[in-house]
């Protein structure tokens, strides 16, 4: 077997395209089908794949929008928001000077990002409960 037989498949160079797209698309479906059949959750950090800006462009246009986007600031903003398949989650988050310090596809019901710590929601607990009290 010779290198003859690797097929080679090639692209416009003007297109930007790496061909590496895809293969993170067929990684998404393949966790959704995870996460459908069996709970697992996973995580796609986009940072570290060789994808072109045309890579992640083409990947956005496949996956589509969905119905939720959510907008926090931690340590900068950061951006969550559904893709058109229900589970599948692109988050964005950049530093306070606006660079993107991390991009990832999280495939999930709900990003872990988003879930409220434990620790806050009994301060929030107790919050509601001083208010309660000042009122009466």
């Amino acid at each position: 077997m010779g290198l003859e037989s690797i097929p080679v498949v090639t692209q416009s160079a003007s297109d930007g395209l790496t061909g590496n797209a895809a293969a993170v698309l067929r990684e998404i479906a393949a966790r959704l089908e995870s996460l459908a059949k069996e709970g697992q959750s996973g995580i796609i950090d986009l940072g570290a794949m060789p994808l072109s800006p045309a890579d992640k462009a083409w990947l956005a246009d496949k996956l589509g929008q969905g119905e939720v986007e959510i907008n926090l600031e931690l340590d900068g903003p950061s951006h969550v928001r559904e893709t058109r398949y229900a589970g599948v989650w692109w988050l964005l988050h950049h530093n306070p000077q606006g660079a993107v310090t991390g991009e990832f596809i999280e495939i999930t019901r709900i990003p872990e990002l988003v879930l409220a710590h434990p620790a806050d929601i009994i301060s929030g607990s107790e919050s509601l409960n001083f208010l309660i009290d000042d009122l009466c």
